[in-house]
């Protein structure tokens, strides 16, 4: 590996609205500080995200001190809304998890999310992430916990890999729909300096100060194929990594990461592999 930094950090502070690029960040056990910490539920209490509703990737969550947001989406009144206070929890459904959040108190933000995706949604909050939800066991430590992310605390990119994915893009039938940005991946950390695809072979990594460990590759869906500008769609990565990134049945790209201690990570960080 050559002088390997941490090229930029990116945090979601609705889960599928648009990133948010920082400077630094502090690591929690569960991830980024702010990352997805709030989500939209349809009017039976499961995750709604881009896979359905590609548009979410227009609107846009601000973070605010103490853990509120500021929505904002093209056509419409931005609206702040604040953390909600300990109160009753209800139950949503996010992937195969049965999770207890608390929803928005203000009744404008449900109004809010709802003319967003034309029907029925309800805004929820994450109050408790060291409790509510654990990483998938199969792939976990013991106690290991996870906010509304897809499945664990951190996703990490590298440049190179996505420069050899473009390279394969362009060289396929649908080459005018490359080159892709990174945003298409929605990572946490992005890295450079590296050889592409190194990063499979990765089990333990630091970034700054923070130890991280590997749990498992990234296995994409349709969300890659969103333009997150536009919200158009295409067929690419996904035409691309099922004929070059297809291993155990998934289309691979990036790596899921879970710290193994706090501290705060910044843009320029060395990265250093452990083992």
């Amino acid at each position: 590996m050559r002088d390997a930094r941490l090229q930029s950090i990116h945090v979601h502070p609705v889960k599928a609205l648009r990133s948010l690029s920082l400077q630094e960040v502090v690591m929690e056990p569960w991830g980024p500080a702010g990352d997805r910490r709030w989500m939209l539920v349809d009017d039976g209490g499961k995750v709604v995200t881009q896979r359905e509703q590609p548009r979410l990737a227009l609107a846009a969550a601000e973070l605010l001190p103490g853990g509120g947001v500021r929505l904002s989406a093209p056509g419409a009144a931005p609206l702040t809304v604040a953390v909600p206070r300990p109160g009753a929890t209800m139950t949503v459904q996010l992937f195969r998890d049965k999770v207890e959040v608390l929803p928005a108190e203000d009744e404008a933000a449900h109004a809010w999310c709802s003319a967003l995706l034309g029907s029925c949604a309800r805004l929820v909050h994450l109050d408790d992430p060291a409790t509510r939800r654990p990483v998938d066991p199969r792939y976990a430590l013991p106690g290991e916990t996870v906010s509304f992310a897809d499945g664990y605390p951190l996703l990490l990119t590298t440049t190179a890999s996505l420069d050899a994915l473009n390279s394969l893009i362009a060289r396929g039938d649908h080459a005018d729909e490359g080159p892709l940005p990174m945003n298409r991946f929605r990572p946490n950390l992005v890295v450079a300096g590296t050889e592409a695809w190194e990063e499979d072979d990765w089990s333990r990594v630091a970034v700054g100060e923070v130890v991280m460990r590997v749990a498992k590759p990234s296995g994409r869906c349709v969300v890659t194929t969103t333009d997150q500008s536009t919200a158009g769609r295409g067929t690419e990565p996904l035409r691309s990594l099922a004929r070059h990134r297809r291993i155990a049945g998934k289309l691979l790209f990036g790596q899921n990461l879970v710290p193994l201690g706090g501290g705060t990570v910044r843009v320029g960080d060395p990265v250093r592999i452990i083992e």
